[in-house]
């Protein structure tokens, strides 16, 4: 059974409970490249966490352990009050078994610099699959479902359409409208924009806008400034493995404190 969607319509910024995420003393390597140095981090539920930093700055890398892409080597991680890929018993970690991981796993929804969609398959059969394959969905039913998420992402004329005869910013919405179908409690974006030409960058970002307007809690690694700006309830930014600030965003984009992301800024802005 997947974790519980995120309730539509609950205030945007008004957390309540435990933090959606939290991360405590988190360390990754790649052989002798540490590339998360101890992170701390809490994403409280409903909230929008904007994650910037140069290239090769730990980043992606923080999102893919969030949801155990990738494995850490030491510290914890919580998803939705849950240790991530372990199980404690008497003091001591246990490793989950596959099926446990996975079905942690589908409540976290994660979308790509690139899109990933099956080229064999129309938009709504890409959105549907997740549901039929894992959740064992009916087809009917799935297919009703998928239909609607294509809808709220603006594609409901594009649902009989491949991949290859959408652009880049629709490739991305179906997406998107594929990782809701999961009904996620927690969405990751991994640039969601940067493989886009700029002219399909907006409307990928008014779905993520209209995605947090109704309450869903987002970590988005991301160059857009503006978007932190207008939508970040945090901005966390990372240089070398660690982060070196975090803040309200406007607050942090107006009077950065540290020179790093000052000389950040001045190349991005």
């Amino acid at each position: 059974m997947s974790a519980p969607a995120q309730p539509p319509g609950r205030p945007h910024g008004q957390p309540s409970g435990l933090p959606m995420v939290r991360i405590r003393a988190v360390r990754k390597r790649f052989g002798p490249l540490e590339v998360l140095k101890g992170i701390d981090l809490d994403v409280p539920a409903g909230s929008v966490v904007c994650v910037v930093g140069p290239s090769g700055s730990g980043k992606s890398t923080l999102l893919r352990c969030v949801n155990r892409l990738e494995t850490i080597d030491s510290g914890r991680i919580w998803v939705n009050g849950e240790l991530m890929g372990y199980a404690e018993r008497g003091g001591r970690l246990h490793a989950l078994r596959p099926a446990e991981l996975s079905r942690q796993q589908r409540g976290i929804g994660m979308v790509f610099q690139r899109f990933h969609l099956f080229p064999h398959r129309t938009a709504i059969e890409n959105v549907m699959e997740g549901p039929v394959t894992v959740l064992r969905t009916p087809a009917a039913q799935a297919r009703r479902q998928a239909a609607e998420l294509l809808e709220r992402v603006g594609l409901a004329d594009r649902a009989h359409h491949y991949p290859a005869q959408l652009s880049g910013g629709q490739q991305q919405r179906v997406a998107i409208a594929r990782s809701l179908a999961m009904r996620p409690s927690l969405m990751l974006f991994d640039e969601p924009t940067s493989a886009l030409d700029p002219e399909l960058v907006q409307e990928v970002l008014a779905v993520m806008r209209d995605l947090a307007a109704s309450g869903m809690t987002m970590m988005v690694v991301t160059h857009e400034m503006s978007f932190a700006r207008e939508v970040g309830d945090q901005l966390v930014f990372m240089d070398d493995g660690v982060v070196v600030e975090r803040g309200d965003p406007r607050e942090v984009l107006a009077a950065p404190r540290h020179d790093r992301l000052r000389a950040f800024l001045g190349q991005v802005l």
